[in-house]
C-alpha cells in the first residue's frame, strides 16, 4: 500500500513540475509577443483609416435619420405654402 501511495506522490509532483514547465514556455514563447506587435501594426493601420466606432456610427445614424424626417416635414410645409400661393 505504501508502494502505491509514494508511487502515487511521485506522478503528482511529475505532472506538476510538467504543468509548471508547460506554462513557463507559454509565458516564454515567441507568440505572446508576435500577437502584440500584430495588434500594435493593426490598431495603427485603423488609425490611419480615420476609421469611426461603431457606436459613433449608430449614433450618427440616428442624428441622420431624425434630420431627414425634419426635412420632409419641411418639404411637405413648403409643397403646402407653394400651392397656397
Amino acid at each position: 500500500m505504501q508502494k502505491s501511495s509514494h508511487l502515487f506522490e511521485q506522478m503528482q509532483t511529475i505532472a506538476v513540475d510538467m504543468q509548471n514547465k508547460i506554462g513557463e514556455a507559454i509565458r516564454n514563447s515567441p507568440a505572446k509577443d508576435i500577437e502584440k506587435n500584430v495588434r500594435a501594426m493593426m490598431n495603427q493601420g485603423f488609425q490611419k483609416m480615420d476609421l469611426v466606432t461603431r457606436e459613433e456610427f449608430d449614433l450618427q445614424s440616428r442624428v441622420l435619420a431624425k434630420t431627414r424626417e425634419k426635412l420632409e416635414v419641411l418639404e411637405e410645409k413648403v409643397t403646402a405654402l407653394e400651392k397656397k400661393s
